[in-house]
């Protein structure tokens, strides 16, 4: 189709300026860039687009190698400048409708169904390599990021320095931070639990998934957090959390979480988020040696009587109130006293004298430590 080739290569300028406009106009992404670079880089890509669509009008075939080498290499660039791959589709698509609409103003009407097949298998052979072009790019961007990102982490644990990460991240780590240790049974795939906090969080979170290690900004809605990553998940979470006052301070943060929680799976506490108030007492008992041993054997002349262990641990949970107690045991009140009076004569340790009923309390915990 020379007669026609030459006719569109002469409206070359109106295409460009057309397909431009209506990006900025239609597509977000577009609508959102400087006027230099809709005037720059956007307007020559376009205009290479343009030539490729003329040339397929003079040749016998759509596009050839060369043609398809170069859309793969545009998309990646694309890909790399972080163009959205929907913005992309839908620049393509908005340069096919301004082509057809030039088409049907300049053919002539012999022409028009040729001419508006090649445009079909132009589009037919452009779009898969350009998305495959454009998604194998994110991807290894992704893969890039990815790795500085746990690069970064793994000096924040360590104390290292981390400007240099930081800034090629992309990631801002000054200020407060939460450091969060995290345990799920069974495991979750890493991108839903990496898509949950940070669609909590609002931005990019570092996180270890080997090691179960997430940083979040200071001030971050644990509780909150807790619930909508269970919702996610499906299952409830085990965490634990220590704050960091900055940088500086996330290795010793990231130490005491990751102590809580080893002690909160340890104890067998149910999910939730627990912090070092949550489990002072305990903390200072899990301590191994003779002491932490002796004081669980104060329980040891109950082990025949499994009903007055769970009688003592029922107690100490309901802050030794005997009403709750006997109704959580579905007793009566009377066979409560007579247990906490059976315990109190095998033990030594009487319930009712506070300081002996914390020594009761100490030494249950002890046991489950040990």
């Amino acid at each position: 189709m020379p007669g026609l080739h030459a006719r569109m290569a002469a409206r070359g300028g109106d295409f460009t300026a057309a397909v431009v406009a209506r990006c900025a106009a239609e597509v977000p992404f577009y609508g959102e860039l400087p006027r230099h670079t809709l005037d720059g880089e956007v307007t020559r890509s376009i205009t290479a687009v343009h030539e490729l669509l003329l040339r397929a009008l003079r040749q016998d075939g759509v596009m050839g190698p060369g043609d398809l080498t170069r859309l793969i290499e545009w998309s990646g660039r694309r890909a790399e400048e972080r163009v959205p791959l929907e913005a992309v589709i839908a620049a393509y698509l908005v340069g096919a409708e301004v082509w057809w609409q030039a088409l049907a103003e300049t053919a002539e009407p012999e022409e028009l169904t040729g001419a508006g097949a090649k445009l079909l298998a132009c589009l037919h052979a452009a779009m898969p390599a350009v998305v495959l072009a454009h998604r194998n790019a994110q991807e290894d961007i992704r893969s890039e990021d990815k790795r500085v990102r746990r690069a970064l982490l793994t000096a924040l644990l360590a104390g290292r320095p981390y400007e240099e990460l930081a800034e090629a991240a992309g990631v801002s780590v000054a200020g407060g931070h939460e450091v969060v240790a995290l345990s799920f049974e069974p495991n979750p795939p890493p991108r839903l639990v990496q898509s949950s906090l940070e669609a909590h969080a609002g931005v990019p979170v570092l996180m270890d998934h080997v090691a179960g290690i997430a940083l979040l900004p200071g001030g971050c809605d644990l509780a909150g957090l807790r619930d909508s990553l269970g919702k996610d998940i499906g299952h409830g979470v085990l965490a634990a959390a220590a704050s960091a006052a900055g940088p500086a301070a996330v290795p010793a943060a990231a130490q005491e979480a990751g102590r809580v929680l080893e002690l909160v799976q340890r104890l067998g506490r149910p999910s939730g988020l627990y912090r070092l108030d949550d489990v002072l007492l305990e903390y200072q008992l899990a301590r191994p040696g003779e002491p932490l041993l002796r004081l669980a054997a104060k329980l040891d002349p109950l082990e025949a009587y499994p009903y007055l262990l769970e009688t003592v641990r029922v107690y100490v949970d309901h802050g030794h109130h005997r009403s709750r107690t006997a109704a959580e045991l579905c007793v009566h009140r009377n066979t409560l006293d007579y247990r906490l009076r059976r315990v109190s004569t095998l033990t030594g340790l009487d319930p009712a004298v506070p300081a002996e009923a914390r020594l009761l309390q100490a030494a249950l915990v002890a046991r489950d430590l040990t």
